[in-house]
């Protein structure tokens, strides 16, 4: 059986591509692009202003690409936790599933996506990491994330903080970014989408480069060899060369960069650690996003107190450095997801 192409997540070219191999006038790509990602429409039914013959090919030859959760949790905070099947990578295995969080607000909306099923990264923290890692997601299984949940025309941000890392899926990341920002796709400034990584330094230069969306690095200790045992991947691509490399950027515009720092009890919370964060950012245009630990079972951690938090962020505050203190949302629907979702506090 043919496999059907998936229209999610194409650009015009490739839209062209399509409808030139299945006979129909140029301006047919035009119009199908308009359907996916100005009307977010779920059938190739809903595209009125083709022939219902042309309709009738389409279907034959491909499917939107989008897929309902297959189930949903809400928190009593109005947090909503989505989980979706993924196609897998080997044509034998077996479907997997993915986490999406969606963070009301009084005045915007934010979606956290994931960008892979599992994670390779293994930080001592998450419980994704304990999960292994399944598989990377494609371009419009990031993208059905945002097109089909029923809260998709309120979400304000988007933020790449899900399971996985986006950097170790680059290519799907920055396509996913393409048609999100794009004109011809959703149209969505790239300030409001923020991209979470831990620093791996061949994926960070091409979204550096290749992308006008907001980073934001995972940190969570300054110390190399502290944040190794915590962060594997330190001992591969090392935050200082990553911020090193930062430094050749500029981030005095719009466009911003900020570190995420979880801020865990007698491991990285103390006034040495914060003027070593601080010698760290030197010169750099940034914010520090302060980030209280979610407690996971079998991990080690535990939640710094409310004095070494306030203490940690004037250390912070006093050197010039913007630091925000964010609020946990949708605990009570998260502790066996490996998934926390977090306001913005920016």
């Amino acid at each position: 059986m043919e496999r059907k192409e998936i229209l999610l997540g194409k650009s015009p070219a490739e839209l062209q591509q399509l409808c030139a191999e299945l006979g129909f006038p140029k301006f047919t790509a035009k119009q199908i692009a308009l359907w996916l990602y100005g009307k977010k429409v779920r059938s190739m039914e809903a595209m009125t202003d083709l022939s219902a013959k042309n309709r009738l090919l389409l279907a034959e030859h491909a499917q939107i690409g989008c897929t309902e959760p297959l189930s949903e949790q809400s928190s009593q905070d109005g947090t909503r936790k989505f989980l979706f099947a993924t196609q897998g990578t080997a044509k034998k295995s077996a479907p997997k599933s993915i986490e999406s969080v969606y963070i009301p607000e009084t005045d915007r909306a934010t979606l956290c996506v994931s960008c892979q099923s599992g994670c390779k990264m293994n930080c001592g923290f998450c419980a994704t990491g304990s999960q292994g890692f399944n598989h990377s997601l494609q371009v419009h299984e990031i993208l059905n994330q945002y097109y089909s949940i029923p809260e998709t025309d309120t979400v304000k941000n988007i933020v790449y903080m899900g399971m996985g890392e986006p950097f170790d899926n680059i290519d799907a990341v920055l396509k996913s970014l393409e048609v999100m920002t794009a004109p011809w796709g959703f149209a969505w400034s790239p300030y409001r989408i923020t991209v979470s990584t831990v620093g791996i330094l061949p994926g960070l230069r091409r979204f550096l480069d290749e992308s006008s969306c907001h980073l934001a690095l995972s940190l969570h200790n300054p110390f190399s060899e502290e944040r190794a045992l915590l962060m594997p991947m330190e001992k591969a691509y090392p935050v200082a060369e990553a911020i090193d490399l930062l430094h050749r950027y500029d981030w005095h515009g719009q466009r911003r960069v900020s570190f995420e720092y979880i801020l865990m009890k007698d491991y990285n919370d103390s006034p040495l650690h914060a003027k070593a964060v601080v010698k760290l950012l030197q010169g750099l245009n940034c914010r520090v996003n302060l980030i209280s630990y979610h407690e996971v079972p079998g991990k080690p951690f535990r939640k710094t107190d409310s004095e070494h938090t306030a203490r940690f962020q004037q250390i912070l505050q006093e050197s010039g450095i913007i630091c925000t203190l964010r609020k946990s949302r949708g605990e009570d629907i998260m502790a066996a997801c490996g998934l926390l979702a977090k306001t913005k506090g920016n």
